[in-house]
């Protein structure tokens, strides 16, 4: 709940190099997620959840500690909260808070809520082409 309500990146970008919406139908979660680049890094990162607080705390991860990494390090990061959630491996390096959501593991309709951000973050790397 403390993540969630932190809120780290809530502020959406007027003008993102990179914006992608996802959506969980199931749940009614929405994500939408912008980057703002600096050559080859994140410098910014702006979103909106309408969604859970599981969705909401992931995004505001996401918005703490994505800025200043490239996009291979970001993909590296979705992937490992991927098996975080389903596997229960380690939290990503440098991205402890998301040891937070271990105990969504047993939980699969859950697992969603807390990987939809990490989609929306895929999502704009992809149509940024990055």
């Amino acid at each position: 709940m403390e993540l969630s309500r932190e809120g780290a990146g809530t502020t959406r970008l007027d003008d993102a190099d990179a914006t992608a919406t996802v959506d969980n139908p199931l749940c009614g979660d929405v994500v939408t997620l912008d980057l703002r680049f600096d050559g080859d890094v994140v410098a910014e990162v702006g979103h909106r959840v309408r969604g859970c607080a599981l969705c909401q705390a992931a995004a505001a991860v996401i918005g703490r500690h994505a800025i200043g990494l490239t996009p291979d390090a970001l993909r590296a990061v979705a992937d490992g909260s991927a098996a975080l959630v389903r596997a229960g491996a380690e939290a990503p390096t440098g991205w402890d808070e998301m040891a937070a959501f271990q105990p969504v593991r047993p939980i699969r309709n859950r697992h969603r809520c807390v990987l939809l951000p990490f989609e929306a973050l895929t999502a704009a790397l992809d149509g940024a082409g990055r």
